[in-house]
């Protein structure tokens, strides 16, 4: 394309939180999409390793660090300068999402973040039990947030590639799923109406189902941690404990698995680390593969979204998790790193694109269980299209800045819609945004289930009579 669509306007101050990997990505993409004040952009981080890119722009660089004992003194002239509604735009580590897009709503400032991140010292902290360093626990405080503050000015929780993207995949995928399967009747419009749909499919189950083939030119230097996306993100979520939303369909839960005593009840924990947990799932490029239960907002959201209840009583709710195969300079950097005995790489590095020879990150939803077996539902989009059409990043980032510009120009739209989640906003406009930069979108049907594929050559646990039990796709 070379006439790229405007969006929209933005008429006050726009505050970037970060220039990572994905800050770098998403800032071309603010500037192509919408008009703003160029002169009340401003970019905050510690790491001015990339500023070059920022002052050939004229944009102001603030180095600093956002913490909870200077954010507001921080952030409030600056997402107030000059008038008009300014946009908060968070794509920071170590900073409390929470805090911030309060802080963004008191202001009347629109705020879109990709995770709800704790501030700095969480992950790791040692004092917390694993229950209490989980996604969920992380969400609750979100949703707690919502409660105190029902409505007003918007603010977009969790909206990147995954979570983000993927929810509106789940419900495209719901749609042609129907369509196939002859269900009649109009699309549904509530969350209620989503979920009855995903039961009266025969739904049991989401994978967000990755495989990220990019390969690089050069080998992977020993004791150092190479990942196509933030590596301090990976290993944050990739320590903390696998999580997966629980489905009413499952019969059996891990021996090491925990449950919740408050909240939405919609998933449990594993006591062991997602990066060192392996589950059975499917992507169109490879067929079966083994993936990483590393825990992600949207394996709880999901499971919550399509709740159908009777009263208090949960009548039927989707499995949901991760599946991540990464890059194999990741998966090499994840065995050095168990390797050396759960020690992390002091040194990290995140492959830009002029270091990958070739590769795709194939990234959807297999929706399981029903009529039809499976249904992966993606994006697969290729580095050297991403070259054509995005400046300073490889596919993995443009899958997830992309979903950054279509959440911003949600808000944008939705200006009072309170704090959201991706599962609740118009998936059709967040994906006729998005799209453009996210290479072939396809679905497709598979026959595959967690009983194909298996060595057979040791007695197993598993459960024949159904094949999608969780029982069946984890690898013990």
């Amino acid at each position: 394309m070379t006439n790229w669509p405007v969006h929209g306007t933005i008429t006050g101050p726009i505050v970037m939180i970060g220039f990572g990997s994905i800050g770098k990505g998403t800032l071309p993409l603010i500037e192509r999409h919408f008009k703003f004040d160029r002169s009340r952009v401003v970019v905050i981080d510690p790491n001015d390793r990339d500023r070059a890119l920022l002052d050939e722009r004229g944009i102001r660089y603030l180095k600093a660090a956002v913490t909870q004992e200077n954010y507001r003194e921080l952030l409030t002239p600056l997402l107030t300068n000059g008038g008009g509604q300014g946009f908060c735009v968070n794509l920071s580590v170590d900073t409390s999402s929470v805090a911030l897009m309060e802080l963004a709503r008191e202001l009347g400032a629109l705020y879109i973040d990709t995770v709800v991140e704790p501030w700095t010292g969480f992950y790791f902290d040692s004092s917390l039990d694993a229950g209490d360093r989980t996604n969920y626990a992380l969400r609750e405080t979100m949703l707690a947030a919502r409660r105190r503050n029902p409505g007003g000015t918007t603010a977009v929780s969790t909206c990147g590639a995954n979570p983000g993207m993927v929810s509106w995949f789940v419900k495209q995928a719901l749609v042609n799923i129907a369509r196939d399967l002859g269900h009649d009747g109009p699309e549904p419009k509530t969350r209620e109406e989503w979920a009855r749909l995903s039961h009266r499919l025969g739904v049991k189950g989401v994978h967000i189902a990755e495989r990220d083939t990019q390969v690089a030119k050069s080998a992977k230097p020993r004791d150092v941690f190479v990942n196509t996306w933030s590596v301090e993100g990976f290993l944050s979520e990739g320590m903390q404990p696998a999580e997966l939303g629980w489905g009413t369909h499952e019969k059996w839960m891990p021996a090491n698995a925990g449950t919740h005593k408050a909240g939405c009840g919609a998933a449990i924990y594993i006591n062991q680390p997602g990066a060192n947990t392996r589950v059975r799932t499917w992507c169109p490029t490879p067929g079966p593969q083994y993936g990483f239960l590393v825990t992600h907002n949207e394996s709880i959201s999901i499971a919550d979204y399509y709740t159908v209840r009777d009263g208090e009583k949960v009548v039927y709710r989707p499995t949901c998790h991760y599946a991540y195969h990464p890059a194999d300079d990741a998966v090499l950097s994840l065995h050095e790193l168990f390797g050396r005995a759960g020690v992390m790489q002091e040194k990290h590095h995140i492959l830009g694109e002029e270091e990958i020879a070739h590769g795709i990150d194939e990234l959807g939803v297999l929706l399981y269980g029903h009529d039809k077996n499976a249904y992966w539902y993606g994006s697969q989009l290729s580095v050297e299209e991403t070259r054509q059409i995005a400046l300073y990043q490889n596919a993995t980032g443009l899958q997830v800045s992309s979903a950054v510009l279509a959440g911003m120009v949600w808000a944008l739209e939705n200006p009072n819609a309170g704090i959201v989640e991706a599962d609740e906003m118009d998936y059709k406009r967040c994906l006729e945004v998005q799209t453009p930069y996210l290479g072939p979108v396809k679905g497709y049907y598979t026959d595959w289930t967690p009983l194909a594929n298996r060595p057979g050559f040791f007695p197993e646990d598993i459960d024949e009579s159904d094949p999608w039990q969780f029982r069946n796709i984890l690898v013990r």
